[in-house]
C-alpha cells in the first residue's frame, strides 16, 4: 500500500508541472496573439490614415500586406515601434497635403508622439482632445491656418512638448494649453497669434517662444526668464524687453513726419501759392471742398514739382484726411498721432489702431497695404461710392487718407468690440455668451444691412465681399454694423483671391469666379456660426483653397441630430417654446450655403423669410426632409447672377 502510494504521487506532481508548461505555452500563445492582433488593427489604422491624406501615395512603404511592426523594429518608414505597437510616427519633409484625421489616429492605442514638422499640411486646426495619451506634437512649418479652439488641448494630461512653429494660426492662445499639467515645451513662433500671452503657470515651461505673431501687451512675469528673441516681432513689453509705453504709432506715420521735416519748408509755401490758382483742378469732382482735401491736392501739387528727400524718393508731406461727410469733427493725421494709440487688430488684410483725440473723441485707424494698384482718383470715386451709405446697420467711413503705397480708412470706435469676439471668447473673459433673443436680432441687423449694401452698391459683384464674423462690430445694446465692406473692387486682385471671404465661396473654388449670391453664402456661413458656435476656417491670414474646410463646416451642421444639441451650448435662453424658430433660422442659414449659386435665394427672399423668425413658437418638422426640400421651393427671380472673373 505504501508502495503504491509512493508510486503515484511524483505521478500527480508530473501531471501538475506539465498542466502549468501548458498553462504557460497558451499565457505565451495569447499574448502573441494578442500583439498580432494589435498589429494587424495598427495596420489597418494607419492604411486608412494614409488615404485621408491629399497625397498619401508618397507613403511608399505603407502596404497593407506587410505588418507595419516587428517587436520593436518598425517595418514602415516614419513609424517607431515597441512590442509590436506603433508608438510614434515621424513623416518630416515628405510635402504631405491634407488635414491630420485624429479620429484615424484615436485607434492607436500605443501612440505619443507625432511629428509632421516640413510638410504642406492645412485646413482647420486638428482635435487632438481625443489623442488622450499623447506626450509629443510637432507640427511646425505647415499651413495651418485657422483659429485654435479654446478647448482644443483640454484632456492632455500627459502632453510635454507642442510645436507649431512657422503655421498660419490665429486667434489668442487657447486657454486649455495654459491648463496643461505636463507641458515644457511650446513653440509658436511665426504665426498670426493675437492678444495677450497668457499666464502658464511659475516656472512651467522650461522652452519657449512668441516670436513673430501679433502679441501686445505685458509679458507674464513667469516667462520674463527666456530671452528677448523668444518674444521679438510682437507689441510686447516689459522684461526681457523694454518697459511698457502707452503710445503706439504706425511706423508708416513716423516715416511720413520725418519726411515732413527733413524736406524744405519752401516747398510747401510753393505749393500752397500754387494751389490758390489750381486746386479745382486737383481734387476729384464731386468731393467736399474742406480744409482736407485743399492740404491733399497741395501735396500733391508738391509732388509734381519735383520736391524730393536726399535720398531721391518723392517726399509726400500732406498729413491730411479727406473726410466723407460734411457734418462732424475734423482732424488730421497729426492729431491721431499725438494721441495715445493701441493696436486693436494686426493681420495681412490690415491692422487697425485706437486712438483717441482731442476732446476725447475715440477713432479707428484702419491700415490696407494691399490697395497699391488702385489709382488716387478711382479711389477717391469709390469712396465716395461708399461714402453714400446710410443705415443703422452699417458702420460709416468718416474719412480716409490716400497714398501710392497705402490706405487709411477712418471710422468711430464701437465699445462692445465684434461679434466673433463674443462669440468665441477666452473663458477668462469677462463677458456673456449672448442668449437665443439677441443672436436672432444680431441676425436680422446683419441682413438688413447687407440688403442696403445690395440696393445702394448695385455696380459691385459683391456688395460685401468679406462678410464674416469679426467683421460685425456691436454696439453696446448688441446693435450689429457692417464693416470692412465693398472693398473687393479697389483690394489688389492677388490679395482679394487670398484673403477675402468672397473667395472662399463653392463658385470661386470650383469655377474661379464670384456672383451675385456670393454674399449670401458668406452669410450663410455666417448664421451657423452664430448658431451653432462653431469656428468655420475662413481667417484672415488663411492661404486659398479651403473650401473643403467650409464644406465640413457646413456639413458637421447637417449631419447634427435632430433637437437642440446641434446649438451653440453657450448660448442661454432657448427651451422647447423656441427650438422651432431657432431651427427654422439655422434651416435658412443652410439654405444659404446652396453650393449651385443659382439654387440660392436672392437678398430679398432672405430677408422676408428672416424677419418672420421670431423669438417663441412657430415649431418646424422634420429638419433634414425640410432642408433637402428647400431649394425646389425657391424662386429664381430677383437679383442678377451674372459671373465675374
Amino acid at each position: 500500500m505504501g508502495a503504491h502510494l509512493y508510486v503515484r504521487a511524483p505521478l500527480r506532481l508530473l501531471s501538475s508541472c506539465s498542466m502549468s508548461v501548458h498553462l504557460g505555452r497558451l499565457l505565451v500563445l495569447f499574448v502573441i496573439s494578442i500583439i498580432h492582433l494589435a498589429n494587424g488593427l495598427d495596420s489597418k489604422t494607419l492604411i486608412d490614415f494614409k488615404d485621408s491624406l491629399i497625397n498619401g501615395k508618397k507613403l511608399t512603404t505603407w502596404i497593407a500586406t506587410n505588418s507595419p511592426c516587428t517587436n520593436n523594429r518598425a517595418n514602415w518608414e516614419g513609424l517607431l515601434c515597441t512590442n509590436g505597437t506603433v508608438r510614434a510616427i515621424k513623416l518630416e519633409r515628405k510635402d504631405l497635403e491634407g488635414n491630420i484625421d485624429t479620429n484615424i489616429l484615436s485607434r492607436l492605442s500605443s501612440l505619443v508622439s507625432i511629428s509632421f514638422n516640413n510638410n504642406k499640411l492645412k485646413g482647420a486646426f486638428p482635435d487632438f482632445g481625443m489623442l488622450e495619451g499623447m506626450q509629443e506634437i510637432f507640427l511646425s512649418n505647415n499651413k495651418f491656418s485657422s483659429e485654435i479652439p479654446a478647448n482644443a488641448f483640454k484632456g492632455l494630461k500627459w502632453l510635454e512638448k507642442l510645436d507649431l512653429a512657422n503655421n498660419k494660426l490665429i486667434g489668442q492662445i487657447p486657454a486649455s494649453l495654459t491648463r496643461l499639467p505636463k507641458l515644457k515645451e511650446l513653440m509658436l513662433q511665426g504665426n498670426g497669434f493675437e492678444g495677450e500671452i497668457p499666464k502658464f503657470g511659475q516656472g512651467k515651461l522650461t522652452l519657449a517662444n512668441f516670436a513673430n505673431n501679433h502679441f501686445r501687451g505685458h509679458i507674464p512675469e513667469e516667462l520674463q526668464h527666456f530671452p528677448a528673441t523668444q518674444f521679438s516681432g510682437n507689441e510686447l513689453c516689459g522684461k526681457p524687453l523694454g518697459e511698457c509705453q502707452r503710445k503706439v504709432t504706425s511706423i508708416t506715420m513716423i516715416i511720413t513726419i520725418a519726411l515732413v521735416v527733413a524736406t524744405a519748408v519752401a516747398a510747401v509755401i510753393f505749393a500752397a501759392a500754387i494751389l490758390s490758382r489750381r486746386h479745382h483742378q486737383e481734387i476729384p469732382p464731386g468731393f467736399l471742398n474742406n480744409s482736407s482735401t485743399v492740404l491733399a491736392a497741395s501735396a500733391n501739387l508738391q509732388e509734381k514739382s519735383g520736391a524730393s528727400s536726399k535720398n531721391g524718393v518723392k517726399a509726400d508731406l500732406s498729413l491730411n484726411l479727406t473726410f466723407l461727410a460734411d457734418d462732424g469733427e475734423r482732424f488730421d493725421l497729426a492729431d491721431l498721432l499725438k494721441a495715445s494709440a493701441a493696436v486693436l487688430g494686426s493681420g495681412m488684410f490690415g491692422s487697425s489702431y485706437k486712438t483717441a483725440i482731442a476732446g476725447g473723441k475715440v477713432m479707428v485707424v484702419k491700415r490696407f497695404k494691399q490697395m497699391n494698384n488702385i489709382g488716387k482718383e478711382e479711389f477717391y470715386e469709390h469712396m465716395k461710392r461708399l461714402s453714400r451709405l446710410r443705415h443703422p446697420n452699417i458702420q460709416p467711413i468718416v474719412a480716409f487718407y490716400y497714398r501710392k503705397e497705402e490706405k487709411l480708412l477712418v471710422s468711430n470706435y464701437v465699445d462692445n468690440i465684434s461679434l466673433s469676439f463674443h462669440l468665441h471668447r477666452n473663458q477668462s473673459d469677462e463677458v456673456q455668451s449672448p442668449d437665443w433673443p439677441t443672436r436672432l436680432k444680431i441676425v436680422k441687423g446683419v441682413v438688413r444691412g447687407l440688403q442696403n449694401l445690395y440696393i445702394n452698391l448695385p455696380s459691385l459683384i459683391v456688395p460685401h465681399g468679406h462678410l464674416k464674423s469679426s467683421n460685425v462690430l456691436l454696439t453696446k445694446n448688441f446693435k450689429p454694423l457692417l464693416t470692412d465692406y465693398g472693398l473687393v473692387p479697389v483690394t489688389n486682385p492677388e490679395h482679394a483671391h487670398d484673403l477675402m471671404m468672397a473667395y472662399k465661396s463653392p463658385e470661386y473654388n470650383h469655377l474661379g469666379r464670384i456672383s451675385r449670391r456670393t454674399d449670401i453664402w458668406c452669410l450663410g456661413i455666417l448664421i451657423l456660426e452664430i448658431m451653432t458656435g462653431k469656428i468655420p476656417v475662413y481667417a484672415l491670414h488663411q492661404s486659398k483653397g479651403n473650401d473643403i474646410d467650409l464644406t465640413d463646416f457646413i456639413n458637421s451642421v447637417v449631419e447634427q441630430e435632430f433637437g437642440s444639441d446641434v446649438f451653440d451650448k453657450e448660448m442661454t435662453g432657448f427651451d422647447k417654446s423656441n427650438e422651432g424658430e431657432m431651427i427654422k433660422l439655422l434651416k435658412i442659414g443652410l439654405s444659404c450655403c446652396e453650393k449651385d449659386a443659382n439654387k440660392r435665394m436672392d437678398i430679398k427672399q432672405v430677408l422676408e423669410r428672416i424677419e418672420e423668425v421670431k423669438e417663441k413658437d412657430g415649431a418646424e418638422d422634420d429638419f433634414h426632409s425640410t432642408y433637402s426640400s428647400e431649394p425646389d421651393k425657391r424662386s429664381t427671380t430677383g437679383l442678377s447672377d451674372d459671373f465675374t472673373n
